[in-house]
């Protein structure tokens, strides 16, 4: 089997770029497997589109909440009526204007919900096409990562081949040799046939491209995952807070539930800013993987050559039981872990705890449930 296929069929860590040096089936196969990029563009689109899509039942409770707007405001001028009746407080026209104030919002919820997230879009926005534009030199390094790694895996069964010819060789030559020669001719020789089954033995390739691929697959599935969780939350929590949020504002009429709109508005910014949090970690992210497929890169074209101290080089390299340098695992893990931190950087802007208790909630749920699951496996 040709080992670019090999690479192609088990390797689930390259990325096509616009590499022109990679033939385009090449590309294509990678498309199929992989998906179009490090986080997979047709992901990332339909996350931005399910968000688009969802927001649009943001009147699934309205009518309902303006019933209650308008049961709480009556109890609200109650309230205020005795109050001046009694004599306890006097006429204040202000505080009157406050509960229309809030109906309006009620009555016009859409155009209110997109202005308040209006900036976090902004942001997003911009972090967004900053992403971008780190994703396309890194796509293009992974995809020069890819073929140097599969230059190097020709090289490696190439080395393999030839000291496994030897080795048959040498074992026809020292039978002949036994029986010819003295004893003192055999210990000279087996100083020189030990060696090419040694390099024979260290040079198996196939074992370790599949290790290989194995690590760095889940590597960079953990850090897909991690991203998708993020942005899923951020819909989900976005979802349930436009829908509901209706309510917070109608109960916020009742002096009791005063602050209960102003903290809807807190936690609505924060669970907003998730998207431009995150695509602003993952630009950061994005640094770390530049500079690993650099570094990675850069020992591979050592590698790739004929001369001997490639070969010894290239000997030790396959002795390490891997086709890595573990660089560009390490970042990908260190991105995953990093976006799972996107809840609690947004308290740091808008300050709620809401959110990051129910993030919380859902990461102890999540734990219990993969607890159960391994002993219901076992």
């Amino acid at each position: 089997m040709n080992i670019s296929n090999l690479m192609t069929g088990t390797a689930g860590f390259f990325v096509q770029s616009g590499s022109g040096d990679v033939p385009d089936s090449f590309k294509k196969t990678f498309n199929f497997l992989q998906g179009n990029g490090v986080y997979e563009e047709g992901m990332m689109h339909f996350l931005k589109t399910m968000k688009n899509t969802i927001w649009t039942h943001y009147d699934a409770f309205i009518a309902d909440a303006q019933a209650l707007a308008a049961i709480f405001m009556l109890i609200f001028f109650a309230i205020k009526s005795y109050e001046m009746m009694s004599g306890d407080k006097k006429m204040e026209i202000m505080p009157l204007l406050r509960p229309f104030g809030l109906v309006m919002v009620i009555l016009w919820w859409s155009t209110f919900t997109r202005v308040v997230a209006y900036p976090t879009d902004l942001i997003a926005n911009k972090t967004e096409l900053m992403f971008e534009g780190s994703q396309i030199q890194v796509n293009n390094l992974r995809m020069e990562r890819a073929q140097l790694m599969v230059q190097v895996a020709d090289q490696l069964l190439t080395v393999q081949a030839q000291t496994e010819t030897a080795k048959q060789e040498a074992d026809t030559w020292y039978e002949n040799a036994w029986e010819s020669v003295k004893s003192t001719v055999k210990e000279g020789f087996a100083e020189v046939w030990n060696p090419i089954v040694e390099l024979r033995n260290r040079m198996q390739v196939g074992l370790q491209l599949l290790a290989t691929s194995i690590l760095e697959t889940l590597a960079l599935w953990i850090l897909r995952i991690c991203v998708y969780i993020i942005f899923i939350i951020q819909i989900i929590f976005s979802t349930i807070l436009i829908i509901l949020g209706p309510f917070s504002v109608a109960i916020s009429i009742l002096p009791a539930f005063r602050d209960s709109f102003s903290t809807w508005v807190a936690r609505f910014i924060s669970v907003n800013l998730y998207t431009g949090i995150g695509f602003l970690v993952l630009y950061v992210a994005s640094l770390f993987q530049h500079y690993a497929m650099e570094a990675e890169i850069s020992r591979y074209r050592e590698l790739v050559g004929s001369s001997g101290e490639s070969l010894e080089k290239l000997g030790w390299f396959a002795g390490n039981g891997l086709l890595s340098f573990g660089m560009v695992i390490v970042t990908f893990l260190i991105g995953g872990l990093t976006m799972l931190t996107v809840p609690s950087i947004s308290t740091w802007i808008v300050s709620t705890s809401g959110i990051s208790s129910a993030t919380s909630t859902m990461g102890r749920g999540a734990s219990n449930l993969s607890r159960m699951l391994t002993k219901m496996m076992k």
